[in-house]
């Protein structure tokens, strides 16, 4: 984001400052969810995998919202949705959690991980048999907007938009957080055109688990680095550089795992990137159009089928879902069409487990569009209407 970063990305003004999380929680009277046994994708932006189980049910759905805005939500909010026809139906709020922006499951299913975006930036663990906050740990950062669980389920990756930065903390038995054990921050190069300092956007595993890959917009750069699985902690091996300005913010990766997709979210493109498993080295292609026209609209996020067929990119502002084909075994996107969201600046997107359902948060219009996703043709259909939820930020299908 530009120099009117914080706001843009809270859209109603400033963040709030100073407190961190609660740790006291009130529930609404919905039960518990039955703990899954199946795994699952470690984060809401993860892509699907068909073998996951097979629809029966309702499903559990979460909601990341901000709660220290006007209109803002109470905590994290809860719903089911039909798998087969995408129905959302609310069931209450896991209160207690501030500004739970994003959020992210262990691989067991077991624990819900939510970052609190504030100044005084924290994350928070919530046992989800019994929906107990199990506690937060800060994050030495300001303003966490993301966060991801390492695929050995031990360690919580987080990333802090306000001071550019990201931190590593370790996750007990019992899915509780332990005090971190690293922060590194975005000290090099320098901030691209108009920035005024890093913004750690995103932080994810590569497909491989050998490497931790953070995307900041501010510095328009992707970092590489190590993570020693013992101690907790980051060595940086690589840098990879956007065109100035670019400003990325969201990097997923094909399910080959030699090519990745890079949404940038200052000059509305996205580009393909080369990776070497091996080395963790990251190489950024040409930009590419996101089919969005002259009009001021902000990539925010990109997923690519578990088929590595097609992608999806999120657009805000042009209030739009565009649609890429995935050719050359992921080494070429080639841009197919854009479908009206559905409601109003689309700031997150995820697929349900078994990729046959795209939900899409809208932040503005507080509401979550619900797509069917046709396997074969990648085409997308609104499955009903929209369901309210306020300042919707985030979904995270189960």
């Amino acid at each position: 984001m530009s120099s009117d970063g914080w706001s843009r990305r809270r859209f109603v003004g400033a963040l709030a400052g100073g407190a961190g999380a609660a740790t006291l929680t009130a529930c609404d009277n919905a039960p518990a969810p039955t703990p899954p046994t199946t795994p699952a994708a470690p984060e809401a932006s993860g892509s699907p995998s068909r073998e996951a189980r097979s629809p029966s049910g309702p499903r559990p759905l979460y909601l990341g919202t901000y709660t220290s805005v006007d209109g803002g939500g109470k905590g994290v909010g809860l719903a089911t949705y039909d798998a087969v026809t995408g129905r959302v139906t609310g069931t209450g709020t896991l209160a207690g959690i501030g500004d739970p922006s994003y959020l992210a499951i262990h691989p067991d299913r077991r624990t819900l991980y939510a970052v609190n975006e504030r100044e005084d930036g924290a994350v928070t663990a919530v046992r989800l048999s019994d929906r107990e906050v199990l506690g937060s740990r800060s994050t030495g950062g300001a303003a966490p907007c993301h966060l991801s669980v390492h695929p050995g389920g031990r360690w919580l990756l987080s990333a802090a938009y306000g001071s550019g930065d990201v931190a590593v903390h370790p996750i007990e038995s019992s899915g509780a957080l332990g005090e971190r054990t690293d922060l590194v921050r975005h000290s090099r190069p320098a901030p691209g055109p108009g920035q005024q300092g890093p913004h750690a956007h995103q932080v994810i595993t590569s497909p491989d688990g050998g490497h931790v890959l953070a995307v900041d917009l501010g510095t328009d750069t992707v970092y590489t680095y190590r993570l020693d699985e013992k101690a907790g902690t980051l060595q940086e091996v690589a840098q990879a550089r956007t065109r100035p300005g670019a400003g990325p913010r969201h990097l997923t990766f094909h399910p080959g795992g030699r090519y990745a997709y890079l949404a940038n979210e200052v000059d509305n493109t996205v580009a393909v990137c080369a990776y070497d498993p091996a080395s963790g080295r990251l190489r950024v292609g040409e930009p590419q159009s996101t089919g969005t026209g002259s009009g001021t609209s902000y990539p925010a996020q990109i997923l690519v089928t578990a088929n590595g067929r097609y992608a999806y990119l999120a657009n805000r502002g042009h209030n739009s879902l565009t649609r890429y084909a995935v050719e050359a075994e992921g080494a070429k996107l080639r841009l197919l069409d854009t479908v009206p969201v559905g409601g109003d600046f689309p700031r997150q997107i995820a697929f349900s487990p078994e990729g046959t359902l795209l939900f899409a948060a809208n932040q503005k219009s507080g509401t979550v569009t619900v797509f069917q996703v046709d396997e074969r043709s990648g085409a997308l259909r609104r499955a009903g209407e929209p369901f309210s939820s306020p300042v919707a930020v985030c979904a995270l299908p189960l």
